[in-house]
């Protein structure tokens, strides 16, 4: 005789299966499509501690700030004469001269608030595309680094 039970229990099994390939080969998908979208830029990032006031965008302001103390001074090459401040860029950290310095699970969103040519603290490393405060940096890479190499896109 044919069992139509373990017929049908074994074709849902199947089909059950296949939706769970559908559904990550349609995540897998996305993903590449939105790497292969991507704008980024690279570049290197340094790091300053405060003082931060006054800055070049928005003097001695405090509300220039973002309350999570994620924001940073920009390089020459992003200065753009001015048109920076207030940007927003995402920040990630790729690379560096020393093993285990980058947390390249951690992505920041960091606000221009200055250029790094004029900020009052000096950056811990001269002629970098970007430099983050101290909270920002902290949060991709090892505080201890002078400097990394990052990827960033603005937002």
């Amino acid at each position: 005789m044919f069992n139509v039970s373990k017929l049908s229990t074994g074709w849902l099994s199947t089909m059950s299966q296949l939706q769970q390939l559908l559904r990550h080969s349609s995540i897998l998908i996305l993903v590449v499509l939105l790497l292969r979208q991507s704008n980024a830029d690279v570049g290197t990032a340094g790091h300053y501690d405060p003082p931060y006031t006054p800055t070049a965008c928005f003097g001695y302001d405090p509300l220039q700030f973002p309350s999570s103390f994620l924001f940073a001074a920009a390089g020459e090459g992003i200065w753009d004469n001015g048109a920076a401040c207030g940007r927003q860029y995402w920040v990630r950290c790729i690379s560096a001269d020393r093993p285990k310095t980058c947390n390249p699970a951690q992505l920041v969103q960091v606000r221009i608030v200055d250029r790094a040519l004029s900020a009052v603290s000096r950056s811990s490393s001269d002629r970098a595309t970007i430099v983050l405060s101290k909270t920002a940096f902290e949060a991709i890479a090892n505080p201890s680094a002078s400097s990394v190499n990052v990827e960033f896109v603005q937002v």
